[in-house]
């Protein structure tokens, strides 16, 4: 999914791909250098960047790797596994003086993006109360079954309902009560439902990936305002108001790509495009910083524990 985005933004080129398995990386690279391990690439002079797509597990280690190697670091979510190895993530690329992204897509998916405006910009008043949902069968196809075993990815509600929880935390602020409940298997807390408060704000979020292997993915969002709401549920995003037909607004819709559970481009192309373009210009990131990717993880960890 990265390499298809960075092919297609005009200010970002893909000069090779690190993967162990030599097979995988060929697939990607139509041509390009490959190689076996980071401490190959890192010696390219002409890398900027380094887009970490692998293991939860992995994420400091090769963040930290590049980091010294004065490379820039976008790095898939979740940060880490542990608040330490987050820090340890953000304080060597402050150090090194690079920039840290970390991948919250749904920050930038045109829906969701849409709803955080809704609810600054308050055009239907202040929200009122917030649903989450995302679930799936179990993401069986990553390689080496990585996402069963929880030292590695931190469970289903580490990998899956992070996505929620940082869009929560991102579209209303600091909780100021979080409870949890749910389920746990061999690889961790399979299914969650989180209720947060935000004030006289309320955020309920379900998310879960043990469901049967037929079950398709789905995410939604139901936002009820003082005046109306906003619902993302099987459909199109729906705008309701008193005394006013449902609206729709309509999204670009990018190049589709295949990979991953979700086949439109969407989220994934607006946040490298920002990235890169924060990276080139020497920017502050504004949607996703490392300090609230922290937060996020956090966050997610105490929602575990109550588990």
């Amino acid at each position: 999914m990265h390499a298809n985005v960075y092919r297609l933004l005009p200010d970002a080129e893909l000069v090779a791909v690190v993967d162990k398995t030599p097979t995988a990386a060929t697939k990607l690279t139509d041509g390009l250098p490959t190689y076996e391990n980071l401490s190959a690439l890192l010696k390219d002079e002409q890398v900027d960047v380094v887009d970490i797509c692998l293991p939860t597990d992995l994420h400091a280690d090769f963040t930290l790797q590049a980091a010294t190697a004065g490379k820039h670091v976008f790095c898939e979510k979740p940060m880490a596994l542990n608040l330490a190895d987050a820090q340890r993530m953000r304080d060597a690329c402050a150090q090194a003086n690079v920039r840290l992204m970390i991948g919250h897509c749904i920050r930038y998916w045109p829906e969701y993006a849409f709803l955080k405006n809704l609810i600054d910009q308050q055009e239907l008043g202040r929200i009122k109360s917030l649903s989450l949902l995302r679930y799936g069968a179990f993401p069986s196809w990553a390689s080496d079954n990585w996402m069963a075993d929880e030292k590695r990815a931190g469970g289903g509600a580490l990998d899956m309902h992070i996505h929620d929880t940082d869009f929560a935390l991102y579209a209303l602020g600091k909780a100021t009560k979080v409870t949890s409940a749910g389920t746990r298997d061999h690889r961790g807390v399979s299914q969650i439902f989180t209720t947060m408060k935000f004030g006289d704000t309320i955020a309920y979020i379900e998310g879960g990936w043990n469901l049967p292997s037929t079950t398709p993915f789905k995410h939604a969002f139901r936002a009820i305002f003082e005046r109306g709401a906003a619902i993302m549920d099987a459909g199109p995003l729906t705008l309701y108001e008193d005394g006013k037909d449902p609206i729709q607004p309509e999204f670009p819709k990018m190049e589709a790509a295949g990979g991953g559970n979700i086949s439109d481009l969407g989220g994934y192309y607006f946040e490298l495009k920002d990235f890169v373009e924060k990276v080139r210009s020497g920017e502050p990131f504004t949607v996703t910083t490392p300090e609230s990717s922290m937060a996020s993880l956090e966050t997610v960890l105490q929602e575990i524990a109550m588990v």
